[in-house]
């Protein structure tokens, strides 16, 4: 959707309709959210700010470059490239917030990783040769992606909400706050024809803008829970969704090479989710025998004082 409107507004105005049309949604994802729970907006805090300016700031950055790549290749060799990320986040967010990742998980990205490549690469044509400038925005969108999911998950944590749905739709509106009022000043001072553009574009980019802001929405709830590593990881799946529909919906056949690149996604998804089984079965096995101990300490002292 978004490729589409770069045609008509530029790959700055095509990039500030997530983010401009997306603000009201999310901040009707808030009052809802805040009216189920009965809870104050969270009062923000400094860790919180810079977290998210600098998330929002890549995120601007990442999808300038991805659209950028979208005219100098095709969009499957773009979401190639693009599809590297969720490697860099667990390299990013190891160094930036502690996230560890245990060897399973690790193979478990590449394993998913390899089968998006596999199944976005195109078939050998002149057309789709390899050029370093598309490789470069590519992977670059993809690393600043990166940035940008470990920015919006250190902003949640920082946040402290008591609440987790609080804390990720709190830190969703901040977030778009500060990439509307960026994008808007710099439309402002620099391309005023394409900002009226957008706005006489408002239709396609009202719904561009909702399915951003519910993208978004289910995105930072889910690094509200979960390593970021782990959550772009299981969003690896969405390119068997993509096979699915285009196999029923548009009855494109699925070639041998892209069958075995959606085993590999599905391989890394159960991989990466019994992985995180296992990781929860340990710990309600600690709390087990932790409630266990306590209760059998309590006995204890108990037939003492008796």
């Amino acid at each position: 959707m978004q490729k589409e409107l770069t045609a008509t507004l530029g790959t700055v105005g095509a990039t500030h309709v997530r983010f401009l049309f997306g603000l009201p949604f999310a901040l009707v994802f808030l009052a809802i959210v805040l009216t189920a729970t009965q809870l104050p907006v969270p009062e923000l805090n400094a860790a919180t700010i810079v977290w998210t300016v600098a998330a929002a700031l890549a995120q601007i950055a990442a999808t300038a470059l991805l659209l950028a790549a979208m005219q100098a290749r095709s969009f499957v060799v773009t979401t190639a490239y693009a599809k590297t990320e969720p490697v860099q986040v667990a390299i990013f967010g190891l160094a930036f917030l502690g996230d560890k990742v245990t060897p399973g998980q690790g193979l478990a990205i590449l394993i998913a990783t390899a089968g998006v490549l596999i199944v976005s690469w195109p078939r050998s044509s002149a057309e789709e040769a390899f050029a370093w400038k598309p490789a470069a925005l590519g992977i670059g969108s993809g690393a600043l992606f990166a940035i940008a999911a470990i920015g919006y998950r250190g902003g949640i944590l920082a946040l402290g909400a008591p609440n987790f749905v609080v804390g990720a739709t709190t830190t969703l509106v901040l977030g778009l706050v500060i990439q509307t009022v960026i994008l808007t000043a710099y439309l402002v001072l620099a391309d005023r024809p394409v900002l009226v553009a957008i706005f006489r574009a408002w239709r396609p980019s009202l719904f561009a803008g909702f399915m951003g802001a519910f993208a978004s929405q289910m995105w930072f709830l889910a690094f509200a829970l979960e390593t970021a590593a782990k959550v772009r990881t299981l969003a690896l799946i969405e390119i068997l969704f993509a096979q699915v529909v285009s196999r029923n919906l548009f009855k494109q056949s699925v070639a041998s090479r892209e069958m075995a690149g959606i085993a590999l996604i599905v391989l890394g998804v159960v991989l990466l989710l019994n992985s995180a089984r296992q990781a929860l079965g340990d710990l309600t096995l600690s709390i087990s025998r932790y409630i266990a101990r306590r209760g059998y300490v309590a006995c204890r002292t108990s037939s003492i004082a008796r």
